[in-house]
């Protein structure tokens, strides 16, 4: 029999309907399911492979983030961002995520520096290939491995909600405009970094986010901020 201290230490076994969550939220975030299509509840228990109470459980979850919303008839779909969320969605991220960022440059190591370095690369591939949803993936690995060491629980799950919501809307500029004219000023990011920086590092967030919002608001028919 296992000791107690043995017990604390052996790895958790993750149950089906967080697994199911974390895939369906990834199949937003990442442009899996397209703004305003929607689908049936059967057909995502087909693509994930997952039961139907879990599958039910990760759509009641997303619905309550604001990131799926019911359809009737067994459908969801993500919601299409209007003019006046879009507005909600800018003052929430250029006031969290580039505090997020301030916080982080006094906790960052060279390591850290040198995975977020790691994961530009990727997505300057990406951008290059114009694979769009490797963009997407590692941009948003790039961000919240950088907002994970400001050591700020409240604040990150207030982003990891804000990009749920945001990100679908950028997948369709993508696939409006392809990936050649994407937000990147991660450049600018990692030579704050280097510099410790942390003003500088907050302002290239700022930057970052601020080009995103506009191409948002210019592919879906709005004024720039």
């Amino acid at each position: 029999m296992k000791n107690l201290r043995e017990a604390d230490e052996s790895p958790r076994k993750v149950p089906s309907h967080e697994i199911t969550y974390c895939r369906l939220r990834d199949m937003i975030l990442f442009g899996q399911l397209t703004p305003g299509q929607p689908v049936t509840i059967q057909g995502l228990t087909a693509t994930l492979d997952a039961g139907m109470t879990p599958v039910r459980e990760a759509i009641r979850k997303l619905t309550a983030e604001g990131a799926l919303v019911l359809q009737g008839n067994r459908r969801v779909s993500v919601p299409q961002l209007m003019g006046s969320q879009i507005d909600e969605l800018a003052f929430a991220r250029l006031t969290i995520e580039p505090k997020l960022a301030h916080m982080a440059a006094k906790r960052l190591q060279q390591k850290d520096i040198s995975e977020l370095a790691r994961i530009d690369a990727d997505i300057d591939q990406a951008i290059g290939a114009g694979d769009v949803q490797r963009y997407l993936a590692n941009n948003y690995r790039f961000h919240f491995t950088l907002y994970d060491r400001a050591d700020a629980p409240i604040l990150l799950s207030i982003a990891h909600s804000l990009w749920l919501r945001f990100g679908p809307s950028l997948r369709v500029v993508c696939g409006r405009y392809g990936t050649s004219n994407l937000p990147d000023r991660h450049g600018e990011a990692l030579a704050a970094m280097r510099g410790g920086d942390a003003e500088g590092l907050a302002r290239a967030l700022e930057n970052d986010i601020a080009q995103g919002i506009d191409q948002v608001r210019l592919s879906l028919g709005g004024a720039e901020i």
